[in-house]
This record gives structure tokens, C-alpha cells and sequence, in this order.
């Protein structure tokens, strides 16, 4: 088990607002898996991954996959208040679920710098 985020580089997020939108991620996607996922998850200690991609189009298609597999998403929108307009999607949060149907999807992303 395991979850993944993935972080939208394009934005060139400062630090604490990349933190911030990748715990949203992490959370959503908790709140979205089913229970036996969840339990799953915090079990083994709740790992989890981040990782990068170039663009908000990835985003999009990295997350529409994630979904058509069955996995936990969720894709978080900016309240833009501070950094970027709002509405602009930042990351994604793919799971907590099997780390093989995890990495189906995301396998190929090199992980956030």
C-alpha cells in the first residue's frame, strides 16, 4: 500500500505553498478511498510519494487515468489566495491502494526536487 502525489513543477511553487497543496492532496485522497484501503494504509504507516510532472495537461491526464483504474484521486484546485489563481490545479494524490495498480500510473514520474 502506499499513496502518490503528484506535484504540477510548471507552477514553480514556493516551498510552503508546495507543502501545503500536497497535504490537501494526501488527505483528499485519503477521504476517498474506500475503508479497507484506508486501514490498509495507515497499517503499514501511511508511505507515500511525491513526485513531479511538467504540466498542467499531465496533471489532468495522470489523474484521469488514476481514475479509470480504480484508485483513490484527488485533484486539488488552488483557492488563490496567495501564489496562484484560483481554480489552478496544483497536484494530484493517487491512492492509498496497491502499489502495484499505484505504479501502473505513475511508474514512470521522477520524484519532486
Amino acid at each position: 500500500m502506499k499513496q502518490v502525489i503528484v506535484v504540477n513543477e510548471a507552477l514553480g511553487l514556493p516551498p510552503g505553498k508546495m507543502a501545503a497543496q500536497v497535504a490537501h492532496a494526501a488527505v483528499g485522497g485519503l477521504l476517498n478511498a474506500p475503508r479497507e484501503k484506508q486501514a490498509g494504509w495507515l497499517q503499514v504507516g501511511m508511505p507515500k510519494v511525491v513526485l513531479r510532472c511538467g504540466s498542467q495537461e499531465e496533471l489532468f491526464e495522470l489523474a484521469e487515468k488514476a481514475e479509470a483504474a480504480g484508485l483513490p484521486v484527488m485533484l486539488i484546485r488552488d483557492a488563490g489566495r496567495t501564489v496562484v489563481e484560483a481554480g489552478t490545479p496544483t497536484c494530484v494524490g493517487i491512492g492509498p491502494d496497491e502499489i502495484s495498480k499505484i505504479d501502473a500510473v505513475t511508474g514512470a514520474l521522477k520524484l519532486m526536487r
